[in-house]
């Protein structure tokens, strides 16, 4: 991941589904100004574990509220 600034997301009191956890953080990505290939990175790091996985790589790439 390139050094960029991080994005808020907020996921507390939202959809817990990883699915929705993955959008939400590739939305805020792309307004970030991150390119496809780097929030392809995030999806693929994102799925390439458990859901306990998902949460610690989604908290590398954004900032959560």
């Amino acid at each position: 991941m390139k050094t960029k600034k991080k994005p808020t997301v907020k996921l507390i009191g939202k959809d817990g589904n990883a699915y929705a956890i993955m959008a939400r953080v590739e939305k805020a990505l792309k307004r970030a100004g991150y390119s496809s290939d780097e929030t392809d990175q995030y999806l693929e790091e994102a799925t390439s574990g458990s859901y306990d996985h998902l949460l610690s790589v989604t908290m590398k790439w954004v900032n959560v509220k």
